[in-house]
C-alpha cells in the first residue's frame, strides 16, 4: 500500500461489526428461498428437434424458420455464480456530512452481501478500488471472508481512486462468468465506461452511495477546491452535482443493475428490495 499517513478505523469494535453485518446478511436473505445472487439465470446450450410436451415458449423460431422443422432451445440450469465485491476505498468515500460515511456503509454492505452469498453457496471475492492492493479471489469460508472484511475496515483520508483502471485490469483475469457488485460513489470519470465494458461478459450491479452534500444545497457561492483523489483543481457551486442522471441511464442501457443509496436515508429496505427484484427478473 502507498504511504498515505495516519491509518483510520471505523468506530465499531470487532464484535459489534460482526453482529452488524450478520444482521444485514440475515435481512437480505430472509424469506428468499433461492439465492439473490444467481446472476443471469439459465444459460443457452443448444437447440434440438421439438418433442411432444416441450414448452412452446422455448421454440427456437430462427432455426425453425430455416429448417422448416420445429426446434426448441435447451438451457443449462442456473449455477451458483461467484460474487465479486468491488469496494471503493478512495478519499471521497471516507469524508462525510453524516454520522456514517459512504465508506463505512460500503464496508457494512459488502459484509452483509458477502455473508448472504456464502449462505447460499456462492463463492465471494473481494477487491478494493483505491490505491491499496487488497484483492482476494472467491472463497466459501465465512471465517476467511470475515478476516478480509476486518482488513477492509481500515482506511486513509487521502487514498486515490482506481475504479476504472482496476475494473479494466480485472476483466481479462476472470475466466468464468461472475456477478460483479460495485460499491462506490462513482467519482472516477472512467468508472461508468469501465463498468459498461465489464457488463459485456459478466453480470454487473452498481450500488451508488451518495452523501447528501453531493446533491448540492451547500448554500455556498462559487468555490475553488482540489480533488482529494486526483489532486486536480476544480470550481464548484452550492448546486454542483457530482454524478449526473445520465450515468445511471447509461449503465441501465448496458444491462447494469443500478441502485442509488443516499446515506441520509434508510438503506436496508432499498437494498433488500433491489436484490429481491433483481433475482426475480433474472430468473423469470
Amino acid at each position: 500500500m502507498n504511504d498515505h499517513g495516519t491509518l483510520h478505523h471505523d468506530p465499531l469494535d470487532a464484535r459489534q461489526f460482526e453482529i452488524a453485518i450478520k444482521r444485514l446478511a440475515n435481512a437480505l436473505t430472509y424469506g428468499q428461498e433461492s439465492s439473490p445472487f444467481l446472476g443471469s439465470g439459465m444459460e443457452y446450450v443448444q437447440s434440438r428437434l421439438y418433442q411432444p410436451g416441450d414448452p412452446v415458449k422455448f421454440i427456437d423460431w430462427r432455426i425453425t424458420g430455416r429448417t422448416g422443422r420445429f426446434h426448441v432451445k435447451e438451457y443449462e440450469a442456473p449455477k451458483q455464480m461467484p460474487v465479486y465485491l468491488l469496494v471503493d476505498s478512495s478519499a471521497s468515500m471516507t469524508v462525510s456530512s453524516q454520522m456514517l460515511s459512504k465508506y463505512a456503509w460500503a464496508v457494512q454492505i459488502a459484509g452483509g452481501i458477502a455473508l448472504a452469498a456464502v449462505e447460499h453457496m456462492n463463492p465471494v471475492g473481494l477487491m478494493t478500488v483505491g490505491d491499496r492492493s487488497l484483492h482476494h479471489t472467491p472463497a466459501l469460508s465465512r471465517g476467511t471472508i470475515l478476516q478480509w472484511l476486518h482488513q477492509l475496515r481500515r482506511y486513509h483520508f487521502t487514498e486515490g481512486t482506481t475504479l476504472g483502471r482496476r475494473v479494466r485490469e480485472l476483466i481479462p483475469r476472470v475466466e468464468h462468468r461472475c456477478l460483479f457488485i460495485v460499491i462506490s460513489d462513482l467519482h472516477d470519470p472512467d468508472a461508468v465506461p469501465a463498468i459498461k465494458l465489464m457488463a459485456q461478459d459478466h453480470d454487473c450491479a452498481v450500488l451508488h452511495l451518495e452523501d447528501p452534500a453531493e446533491r448540492g444545497g451547500l448554500k455556498a457561492g462559487i468555490l475553488r477546491g482540489v480533488e482529494a483523489e486526483s489532486g486536480e483543481e476544480f470550481v464548484a457551486g452550492g448546486r454542483t452535482r457530482f454524478i449526473l442522471g445520465e450515468d445511471a441511464r447509461s449503465l441501465a442501457r448496458a444491462g447494469v443493475d443500478y441502485l442509488k443509496l443516499p446515506t441520509d436515508e434508510p438503506i436496508l429496505a432499498k437494498l433488500r428490495h433491489f436484490l429481491k427484484n433483481r433475482n426475480s427478473r433474472r430468473n423469470a
